[in-house]
Order: structure tokens, then C-alpha cells, then sequence
């Protein structure tokens, strides 16, 4: 085969195991046979509505057979695929498209009405609707295989992050950053062929899709996709399908332990437990160890691929509150002023380099100068290693909230604040502990002199402007926003001052 890249994995697995369940969803199973199938048909498809190499295919909808069939397909022609967050506002998601540059937009039905609405805001030439029109394509497609070449150096996929400031930025990731990235999750994880992934997390979140399901695919497991996360029903699927692999956000798994039928629920099945997004607290490791089960944590970014360090189940109590150490395929340091390494104890930056580390921003060639240094990827994160060379995760450089798994960057929703609401002079958002969402947003805001402001109304003027989950849970009055000299915001004189639950 000419293409190495994603696109190329369907037939490949296909010839190895083509009988063998890919996806389940919904009642249906799609072998690898079936899969490859669809795939090559889709291909042909998209080729029709004039997609060829380099150009981009955006999704937009819940977890569905199609996303992974569009990205594949999308795969062998060498085209770019742009997963888009379900949880955006039009606004957001007409950035995205324009940013990106999409000339053809896959969607849900559930997500129709957003579509329509940004239409005219965006250079999509081809809508192509999940039912009729997605399945008319595929149908008429020839399933004759197009074998063009693709190489591991190809963007394959964008996905978007957002910075500390400015708009969302794009991680161009290509197919070998993601092919490398599941290699290392093969390889850590100790991925075996009959693994069977409960996929509820969104495979629009890089570990959704890089850091479970494509590298089950790659193994030639079975991914059994749900559009939407249900503690309850996730009880009833792992005893169904005899789950063995999940990835989920701490609120995910003490929603799923807190259900009536957690007790006596069968989890003999469960074999890796993932959690990332946000720490684990100390009271959920130990809920599930006393069922037997051992939460493997570690950290990443979407620049990365995501994977980054990891915490195996030997260490998980002995290196409690670890991210762990390097992936297999990764080199991580912690660095102070001018890239030296800082010593045992002492916090310093997280850095990265290695094959899953992303090419660059699309677009936006001094953004990724900022962050890529001699191959080192800045996280922007502060860590301490210990003397056995595991990290500690200790600050977050760039103040973002990490609100139920979700990444809320504060300046994307201070601008919005004063775009949106009237008679705001200044305002700042800072995290506030949560019990149900580990930390969420809090808006600090100060009137224009005169001006009267409901902090309810500032909230509720962001609606439909932001993703819900972007939106502070509360706001404030104050009389200003401390800044030091230079005019940055004295975000931890904020987080004293205004920071308790």
C-alpha cells in the first residue's frame, strides 16, 4: 500500500481480521470487513464531492459509526479531518470551519438547526446529513479500493485547543503523531486483541478518540460506542458487551459509582480503567480499589497527541497524586529560564518531544515558533519530579479551568463577557472548587462607573455565545481587577480574595 496514514488501518485490519466486531452501537456490529467496506465506499464518495489531498473534512455530532468511518475515509485520500466540539455555540463552530477551511461538513441530525444557522459564515461547499443523505452516498459509492499515496508526515487530523488568549488554535496533528501515540498506548497499557472499549467520552476530546479508541482499532478490539455518557447505563453495557477498557473524567466515574446499582453491578470484565482531564481524588481511587479496580491516570495535551506521562497500576498507591513518567515512545524534562533542566523537587516546565508531538498550529506560524523549541514542546505547565523521575503536576501556567474534564481557558470567556454584556468595564474569571465539577468558573466583574450590573444578567448574556460548560457558574461585583505593574491580572490576589466555593 501506498498509504501509511490512518486511512490505510481499515484495510489492513481487514485482511488480518475481517470477521472480528470493530464497532458496536446501538444493537449493530460492524466487522472490519464491514468497515473497511464502508470506508473505501465513503472515500469514493467524498472523492465525488471533489475532496483531494490536503483539503478538509469537518464532523460534527455525537459518537457515532460515521465519525470513525468519515475519518478514515477521509484518511485515503489524504485529506485533513476536523472533529468538531459538539458543546459549541454557531459562533464557535463557524471559526472553526473558517480557520480550518472545511469544504465539506459531515453532521448529526441533532446538531441540523447550528448547521443551518452558520451556513452563510462559513466556505463549507457540501453539508452532508447522518440518515438519507450520509447513507445514499455510501450506497452508491464503488467499493473498489483507492490506493493513493499518503505518508506519516501528512496532516491528518486538526484539533482544536484554545490558548490563554486570543481564538481556539488548531493542532495540526499528523498521521504519524497519531500513529506513534497509539503505539504508545499499546505498549503502556498492554493492549491485547479481544479488548472490548466502552467509548462514552466524546471522540471529539483527543482522549476519546487517540488515547482509547483508535488504538483499540489498531489492536483489533471492539469499540462499543454510546452518543452520550449514562452512569446507569454504563453499569448495564459492562456487564452486556463484558467490557474491559474505559476512559473517563473523574465526574464520569463518581457519577457511575454513586448509582443505586454500583454494589452489586458486574465488573468482573474490567480490566483498564483510564481517568484523565482532571486529578482523581483520593476518595474515588479508593471506591473502586475496594471493587477490585485500579484507576491508571497520566497527563497530556492535545498538541501531543495527547499522551504524555503516564502512571501505571504498580505505582498507583506508592506514587499517589503522580502523573507518572514518560510514555515509551516520549522524552519529558522539567526546565526552568533557558530550557536547563531544574533539579529533583524544584518546579520547572513541562516539556516534550517525540513522534506524536504535533507538527504546528494550522496557520499560524508564530504561535507554534512560541510553543515548539529545538523539537521541545512548551506545555506550559508546571510540574516537580521526584527522585525516581515521576512528575507532579503543581500549577497551570496558562490558568486554565479544568471543569468536569473540559478545558475553560479564562481570557476566551472574559472576552466574551465584555462583548456581550452591557455596562461591564473589566472582568476576570478565575476556577472555584466544585463538588460535582471538580472546579468551575467564576467571573469577577466591575461596572463602568455609573452603570448598573446584575451578575445574573452578565451570565445570562453569554448564552448561545459560549458552550455551556464555558460559562462561569457565578459571578461578582468588584470595584477593580488587581494588576501589577506591567497590567497583568493578579489572578492569585483574585483567587484569595474571591476564590472560596
Amino acid at each position: 500500500m501506498r498509504n501509511e496514514g490512518l486511512g490505510s488501518w481499515p484495510a489492513r485490519r481487514a485482511r488480518k481480521t475481517p470477521r472480528a466486531a470493530a464497532l458496536v452501537h446501538e444493537g449493530t456490529t460492524l466487522t472490519y470487513a464491514g468497515l473497511h467496506d464502508r470506508v473505501a465506499r465513503l472515500a469514493r464518495a467524498l472523492r465525488g464531492l471533489g475532496v483531494r489531498h490536503g483539503d478538509r473534512v469537518a464532523y460534527l455530532g455525537p459518537n457515532h459509526p460515521s465519525f470513525l468511518e468519515t475519518l478514515f475515509a477521509t484518511g485515503v485520500l489524504g485529506g485533513v479531518f476536523v472533529p468538531l466540539n459538539t458543546r459549541l455555540a454557531g459562533p464557535e463552530i463557524a471559526y472553526q470551519l473558517n480557520d480550518s477551511g472545511a469544504s465539506v461538513l459531515v453532521h448529526g441530525p441533532s446538531h441540523a438547526g447550528l448547521v443551518d444557522g452558520v451556513r452563510g459564515a462559513a466556505p463549507v461547499r457540501e453539508h452532508v446529513a447522518l440518515g438519507g443523505g450520509y447513507e445514499d452516498l455510501v450506497a452508491a459509492a464503488d467499493g473498489g479500493p483507492l490506493d493513493l499515496p499518503v505518508a506519516l508526515d501528512d496532516p491528518c487530523m486538526i484539533m482544536y485547543t484554545s490558548g490563554t488568549t486570543g481564538p481556539p488554535k488548531g493542532a495540526t496533528l499528523t498521521h504519524g503523531n497519531i500513529t506513534w501515540n497509539a503505539i504508545n498506548v499499546l505498549i503502556d497499557h498492554d493492549l491485547v486483541a479481544d479488548e472490548v472499549a466502552l467509548v462514552s467520552a466524546p471522540l471529539f476530546h483527543t482522549a476519546g478518540l487517540n488515547m482509547l479508541t483508535l488504538p483499540v482499532l489498531l489492536k483489533g478490539g471492539t469499540c462499543v460506542l454510546v452518543a452520550a455518557f449514562d452512569p446507569a447505563a454504563t453499569l448495564s453495557l459492562i456487564a452486556e458487551h463484558r467490557i474491559t477498557f474505559m476512559f473517563g473524567v473523574p465526574t464520569m466515574f463518581q457519577r457511575v459509582a454513586g448509582e443505586p446499582g454500583w454494589a452489586g453491578a458486574d465488573l468482573s470484565s474490567l480490566r483498564i480503567l483510564t481517568c484523565g482531564g482532571a486529578p482523581v481524588p483520593p476518595s474515588l481511587i479508593e471506591t473502586y480499589q475496594r471493587r477490585g479496580l485500579t484507576f491508571l491516570q497520566g497527563y497530556g495535551m492535545t498538541e501531543a497527541a495527547p499522551g504524555t506521562l503516564f502512571l501505571d497500576a504498580d505505582h498507583a498507591v506508592s506514587k499517589a497524586g503522580s502523573a507518572g513518567v514518560p510514555h515509551f515512545f516520549s522524552d519529558v524534562r522539567v526546565v526552568g529560564p533557558g530550557m536547563a533542566d531544574v533539579a529533583p523537587g524544584e518546579a520547572g516546565e513541562v516539556v516534550v518531544r517525540g513522534p506524536h508531538v504535533m507538527r504546528g498550529y494550522w496557520g499560524r506560524p508564530a504561535d507554534t515558533a512560541a510553543v515548539l523549541s529545538d523539537g521541545w514542546l512548551r506545555s506550559g505547565d508546571a510540574a516537580r519530579l521526584d527522585e525516581d523521575g515521576y512528575a507532579f503536576i503543581v500549577d497551570r501556567i496558562k490558568d486554565v479551568i479544568i471543569s468536569g474534564g473540559e478545558n475553560v481557558y479564562p481570557a476566551e470567556v472574559e472576552h466574551a463577557i465584555l462583548a456581550a454584556a452591557p455596562g461591564v468595564a473589566e472582568c476576570a474569571v478565575i476556577g472555584v472548587p466544585d463538588d460535582t465539577w471538580g472546579e468551575v468558573g467564576r467571573a469577577v466583574v466591575v461596572p463602568c462607573p455609573g452603570a448598573q450590573v446584575e451578575p445574573a444578567e452578565v451570565l445570562a448574556a453569554l448564552s448561545g455565545r459560549l458552550a455551556r460548560y464555558k460559562i462561569p457558574k457565578s459571578a461578582v461585583l468588584a470595584a477593580e481587577i488587581p494588576r501589577n505593574a506591567a497590567g497583568k491580572i493578579l489572578k492569585v490576589r483574585l483567587r484569595e480574595e474571591y476564590g472560596d466555593p
